[in-house]
Parts: structure tokens; sequence; C-alpha cells
């Protein structure tokens, strides 16, 4: 017998979560739980307003469909599906059939914002390479380049991610690699999507030696992941790359040119941000995810994310949109 039941969920975010042009209040989502033979398996799908191609609603209307196709064991087609759609069912299908690991790599790298001292303690806590994450384009870039040179001078063994969402032309990003000491710079493990083009990014790199990472061009129409100089890692966000298997192929791919593949979360719920964390023990066991993110909510959801103390709300709290069975 096959059973479906579809939760939704409105977390709190904290009052400073900005997206690209969006102050975000609540995280809207849905969790998927499947069970079969009994066993259970959960997947969460939570579209990411301004990133992902679909709406909360748009998929609120697929999920239904896809789930009677499973409990009817009819044939889905995952790469016809919203990506968000794709991810969670197909998750739920993967720790369903004891695919997804039950251990998770929760060692991801900290999001830093202005404190040198307080990223020093974090990483103090750190097994192995001190890596940390900076978001940077929100500001002026010769203020981005001011603080990573900061923070390099700082913490002698610190390597830094950085994440520019693709903010910046040329110019600015040449200000902001002009306050980097050029010292500094292999220190620099990448940055992600520095210029509003993939060819002006890979530019950025040829003329300063800082490597660059693709996050949004993964998601591009025309995307073909190809050796490029300068270009050193791709950033995938699975719940806007589509389902576990177009993920699982994607960091094959990366590693087969020699380049790094970083999970990384796209606001998920710690829900979704442990199970995350499973897939990169999955996939990725030797990199540190992009996971540091539970911070930005004003609550968490069913699973904590280890030593956080936010207050946790259950499943059992959250509207059941959808619930059938095969019998």
């Amino acid at each position: 017998m096959r059973r479906a039941t579809v939760y939704r969920y409105a977390l709190p975010m904290d009052s400073g979560v900005i997206l690209r042009h969006t102050r975000l209040a609540t995280r809207d989502g849905f969790i998927v739980e499947l069970h079969q033979d009994g066993k259970q398996g959960r997947g969460e799908i939570a579209p990411l307003p301004e990133f992902s191609q679909e709406t909360a609603d748009d998929a609120a209307a697929q999920i239904e469909h896809v789930l009677s196709d499973w409990l009817d064991d009819k044939l889905i087609d995952w790469d016809a599906l919203c990506p968000s759609v794709a991810f969670g069912i197909t998750m739920a299908l993967a720790e369903l059939n004891g695919e997804l690991p039950a251990q998770g790599n929760f060692l991801a790298a900290p999001l830093c914002c202005g404190d040198p001292d307080e990223l020093v303690q974090k990483l103090a806590e750190m097994p192995g390479e001190k890596v940390a994450k900076i978001k940077v384009g929100m500001y002026e870039a010769i203020r981005d380049g001011m603080v990573v040179n900061m923070f390099l001078e700082a913490i002698p063994d610190l390597k830094l991610r950085l994440d520019a969402n693709r903010q910046w032309t040329p110019t600015k990003a040449r200000q902001f690699a002009n306050y980097v000491s050029p010292a500094f710079r292999s220190r620099i493990v990448f940055l992600e999507e520095p210029c509003q083009t993939p060819a002006e990014s890979l530019l950025f790199a040829h003329d300063t030696g800082i490597a660059i990472a693709w996050d949004e061009t993964v998601r591009d129409d025309d995307f073909a992941l190809s050796a490029q100089n300068g270009l050193s890692a791709v950033v995938i966000k699975p719940m806007l790359v589509g389902s576990v298997q177009k993920v699982q192929d994607l960091v094959a791919q990366a590693h087969a040119l020699g380049m790094d593949a970083v999970i990384s979360s796209s606001l998920e719920s710690s829900f979704g941000l442990n199970q995350l964390a499973r897939l990169a023990q999955w996939l990725t066991p030797g990199t540190l995810p992009g996971l540091d993110t539970v911070d930005l909510f004003g609550a968490q959801l069913e699973i904590p994310w280890p030593h956080c103390s936010l207050p946790l709300v259950s499943l059992t709290d959250c509207e059941v949109t959808w619930h059938h069975s095969n019998q």
C-alpha cells in the first residue's frame, strides 16, 4: 500500500533577511511524506522567491498531480517538473528507498557578516580547513573589498567563499578586486558569479587571479558544464536545480572536470537543511556544504539543526493540504 501526505508550513524569518529586492517575512513551503511497505520517506519543497521559476502555489498544484501518479505507480518525467517539486519528491523517494544516508555532513562553512572575533570562535570549533562564506554585492564594491581584505589579514589561516549573485558590473568587480591584496587572493576559494554574465565573470577571473564558481549559471537554459580558466567550482542549490538524479549528474560532471561541487541551501527550513546535509554526505563527502542559514529563521521545523536553540515547530502543527492512499 502507498500513502502520501502533504504539509504546508510558514516559518517566521529574521527581520533583516532581504533577497534580491524583497524583504522575506516568512518562508513558505511543503513537506511531502510518503509511506510504502512500512517505510517512510520525506522531502521538502520550497520555491525561493525571486530565484525559483515557480511560486509556492504553482508547486502546490503540481505536487498533487505527481503524487497521484506515484500512488498509481505511473511513470513520472522528473525533468518536466518544477525544480522544487522534482527535488523534494525525489528526496522523499531516496529516503524511502534507503539511498539517503542517515548521517549528514553538518560542518557547514559559517556565514560571516562583520566581526572577525566572532568568526575566530566559530573557526576554532571547526576541524580541518578553516573556510567561511561572505555575501558580497549588496553594498559598495569597494566596501566589500575592504571587508574581505580585513578578514583575510586578521585570520591568517582563513579561506573564504564569496557570493556576489551577479550584482556587479565589470567596473564594480574590478573595484572590489583592487581592495583585496594580491597576496591574499589565493585564499579566496572562489567568488560565485561576480558579474552579470558568465563571460564577464570569466574575464574577471583571468584579470585578477581570483577563482570563480558558477551558481545562477548552472540554472541557465543553455548551460553545459565545461572546464574554463579561472573556474574552480559549481555551487549546487538542489531546490533550484531539480531532481536528485540531476544533482548527482551535475556533481559527477564537476568532479570529472577536476572542479569542486558544493551543495548549498536555498533558505530551506531546518528540516530541509538536515536533508541537504545528508545529501552532501552522500554526494560530496569531502567538501564543506553551504548550509549555514538556519539562524536567518525565527523558528525551526520538525528536525532541529545541531546546536540551534530556535523554537521547534512540529509537522503536526502544520496544515495538511493533501492526503491520499492507493487503497
